[in-house]
């Protein structure tokens, strides 16, 4: 367990964070291009999108690490953008940790208090309570060599939290563990969150985690935040292709929209919706696990006709593709349950699905 409750219970103190069209440019490139976010109080928002997309380039500007070319960054009601990092209070956990080598872990947590003239007797209570909120109070002789990965981030958590800043600022700070060690410690972070009440911005190319841990994600591409939502609407309604491609799995179709209907590529009724437009084309973007295959529906009228060409178990589902007649290359996911009947390769099939579970992008 990565919190602790304490005798005094968790101090809490919270802050919003407001981003007003902030640019970043490297010579003629720009890395980050009016970008505009605000974050409440006490809420965890995730910065999710890949290599080069500006999640981390943001995330300095809000540090300070980076200055921005225009635009502006504000905690609460304060205009934080031309600040130095020292003078904006905030938490930062780098993905490397930079715990200071030659110090043990207790004087790795002291160091931020130290910098802040902190009285000595106040470090030590302050260094204490910390450490036992991330659950190392018995490691803190110990140097950061003689601990493991997760032991580390813990350090440079309870480093961060030990001045008691308004916001955590995370980048990529689970990027270098394996993946079991990644969930274990994705999970003591959303404790940590509920605890002690703080604003998190955390930055991840992982949308597993993204998924898992946020109120809200951010999707970053180009410099530009794609689209803010909640998990659960971001996985189920993308706002555009490259937020449906980037978050989960998911089947594209091809579809024209012809007064109300969606239309696939061989002229299948494959939706019904509000639109007007004549001969509009567009995608029907639907989930595998979505994607319903039924034998019995095969040769019918009913949704995409085709065969299954191939099928992978893994463990807890089977994962099937299906080629339509249309030529379309298709994936279903179906979770494995005792006794329940599966098709096979080679079997003909119609591929179905919710009237809610699948979502139409214009072109």
């Amino acid at each position: 367990m990565l919190m602790k409750a304490t005798a005094r219970g968790p101090e809490v103190k919270t802050g919003g964070i407001t981003l007003h069209n902030l640019q970043k440019r490297y010579g003629s490139a720009v890395a980050v291009d009016e970008v505009s976010l605000s974050v409440s109080p006490g809420e965890f928002v995730s910065l999710l999108g890949p290599s080069g997309s500006g999640k981390t380039t943001t995330l300095m500007m809000i540090a300070g690490f980076e200055m921005p070319d225009s635009g502006k960054v504000l905690l609460d009601d304060l205009d934080i953008t031309r600040l130095p990092p020292h003078r904006r209070e905030l938490g930062v956990i780098f993905q490397n940790y930079a715990l200071f080598p030659h110090m043990t872990v207790a004087e790795n947590v002291a160091y931020p208090l130290q910098m802040r003239r902190v009285a000595k007797a106040e470090v030590e209570a302050r260094v204490s309570r910390a450490l036992d909120q991330v659950d190392l109070g018995t490691l803190a002789s110990r140097r950061p060599h003689q601990m493991s990965g997760g032991q580390q981030q813990r350090v440079a958590i309870a480093r961060a939290l030990v001045f008691d800043p308004p916001v955590l600022l995370l980048d990529e700070p689970l990027g270098a563990l394996d993946k079991k060690l990644r969930e274990h410690l994705r999970n003591e972070i959303k404790t940590l969150r509920k605890t002690v009440g703080k604003t998190m911005i955390y930055v991840t190319h992982d949308q597993d985690e993204a998924l898992a841990m946020s109120d809200r994600v951010a999707v970053m591409h180009q410099g530009r935040i794609r689209q803010v939502s909640a998990p659960r609407d971001l996985y189920r309604r993308p706002a555009d292709l490259f937020v449906a491609g980037f978050v989960g799995e998911v089947n594209l179709i091809p579809v024209k929209l012809k007064s109300g209907i969606a239309y696939g590529p061989a002229g299948e009724r494959l939706a019904a919706g509000p639109w007007t437009e004549a001969d509009t084309d567009a995608t029907l973007c639907v989930r595998p696990e979505h994607l319903h295959l039924d034998r019995g529906a095969a040769g019918s009228s009913a949704g995409l006709q085709g065969r299954i060409t191939g099928m992978t178990f893994v463990g807890d589902a089977t994962i099937f593709e299906f080629r339509s007649e249309s030529g379309l290359q298709l994936t279903s996911k179906v979770l494995n349950v005792s006794g329940q009947a599966m098709p096979d390769v080679g079997d003909l099939c119609a591929g179905s699905w919710g009237a809610n579970d699948a979502t139409i992008l214009a072109k």
